[in-house]
């Protein structure tokens, strides 16, 4: 089969996967459409306004605009008969029962259907149960028996806060097909970063579905276990962060996701791991430790307000706590499972009074909390404050003044989340001081 020179691609949903994958791609070199049915983000986008917070991405949404790579669509018609690949990246939400909506991924189908020709590689970058696939193929050629096509898993593996580089410079790519043509041209299309050393690795569809929720049930895993252990550090008289770098110095373990928090937050891990779950109950398979570290983590978010509870001397009833920090992770917006909320709402629960402050989540936290006030920023915040609790280890708060801060609130208490800290540091201004694992 003669593979196009120059690969044209399409990208469906314009959030976080599909803006970044037809971005990027279009940085390579490619011929992008970029298409979603929400009229009010491709018009932002085409004016140059980026609907997500992700460094790097405004820039190369410029450049590459600018260039004639990349442009923003509602119309499929526009974007997928002349595509070569047609990426599905719509969203996966978790249903009730913790399994995988795939109400958008089965709706993108039936809309590409209805607009190939030629030859079409379907590469779904949605995170999607295993068999997805398989339903997607029989969707399409349901709707367009004449198509010639071929789907292929290929999943993300970005990191919100670092996406751009995540796709620039990956450790893997996974392309799951046993499709000859497909294969042709996903390995034309990956030879740019083949070229750049991360290797390209090819298996069927169904191991390259399962792969990703895998790969995110893992390093869940890890994060959960070493919260377990700081608990024990603190109970023992251990320091975690000591224990953490031993074992991370082990190529076995590596030092990666083992730095100990109030849980996992985000878009992909509490849905990942929940629908793995679902998968493997599903097909009669045991999967008790994802099960465990689901209600490690679930567990993990709500106790963590009674560490600020016990540094108030066993009530926060009448105070007023200054929370800093309320996007799930540094260097993002998203707000989703943010073990913050959660937090917030126990001390409330308790009688608490809420101020809050996040450099970039202000917006996407307001429909999500009651009766909080939100401050301009970490000095705001942290005014006639009875506590300061660190939630989210951004730059911003790491250089904190703490004799400003013991000269405008009302009590001298810090609880550090993040351990972003020295102890010794922040007592030695007077500030009693509770963190994640150090005794």
């Amino acid at each position: 089969m003669m593979i196009p020179q120059t690969l044209k691609i399409a990208t469906i949903g314009a959030g976080y996967v599909g803006l970044v994958t037809g971005v990027c791609f279009s940085d390579f070199g490619y011929e992008v459409s970029c298409l979603d049915k929400n009229k009010a983000k491709i018009g932002a986008l085409k004016r140059g306004e980026i609907p997500i917070f992700e460094a790097g991405l405004e820039e190369l949404v410029s450049k590459n605009v600018e260039s004639g790579r990349l442009r923003f669509t509602t119309e499929l018609s526009e974007a997928v008969p002349s595509a070569d690949v047609v990426f599905i990246g719509v969203g996966t939400p978790e249903s009730a029962d913790g399994s995988a909506d795939l109400q958008y991924v089965h709706a993108a189908s039936r809309d590409i259907a209805k607009q190939l020709e030629g030859f079409t590689v379907i590469a779904i970058k949605s995170t999607v149960p295993v068999g997805t696939g398989d339903a997607v193929e029989a969707i399409i050629r349901e709707t367009n028996p004449n198509a010639d096509f071929a789907v292929v898993s290929n999943p993300e593996f970005l990191r919100e806060g670092a996406a751009i580089a995540d796709f620039m410079d990956p450790d893997r790519v996974i392309i799951g097909t046993e499709d000859e043509r497909a294969r042709d041209i996903m390995a034309r299309l990956y030879r740019p970063f083949s070229a750049l050393g991360p290797p390209v690795v090819f298996t069927d569809r169904r191991t390259s579905e399962l792969l990703k929720y895998a790969a995110n049930a893992y390093l869940a895993t890890k994060i959960s276990f070493i919260n377990e252990i700081a608990d024990l550090c603190e109970a023992v008289g251990a320091n975690v962060t000591d224990v953490a770098f031993g074992m991370g110095l082990d190529e076995r373990i590596g030092s990666k996701y083992l730095s100990p928090g109030p849980g996992y937050g985000g878009s992909c891990f509490p849905k990942d791991t929940k629908a793995l779950l679902d998968i493997a109950k599903k097909a009669g398979a045991n999967a008790r430790i994802v099960e465990q570290v689901i209600n490690v983590n679930d567990a993990r978010k709500l106790g963590m307000a009674d560490k600020v509870v016990k540094l108030c001397g066993g009530s926060v009833e009448g105070l007023t706590v200054a929370v800093l920090g309320l996007a799930f992770k540094p260097d993002t917006d998203d707000v989703r499972e943010t073990p913050t909320f959660p937090i917030i709402r126990v001390l409330q629960e308790k009688g608490a009074t809420v101020r809050a402050y996040d450099p970039e989540a202000m917006e996407e936290s307001v429909p999500h909390l009651d009766d909080v006030t939100f401050c301009t920023d970490a000095y705001d915040c942290a005014k006639r404050a009875d506590v300061i609790v660190l939630a989210t280890e951004w730059k911003h708060f790491e250089n904190l003044d703490f004799n400003h801060l013991a000269q405008i609130m009302n009590a001298k208490r810090f609880v550090d989340l993040r351990n972003v800290y020295d102890p010794k540091t922040v007592r030695r201004h007077g500030f009693d001081y509770a963190s994640i694992g150090r005794a």
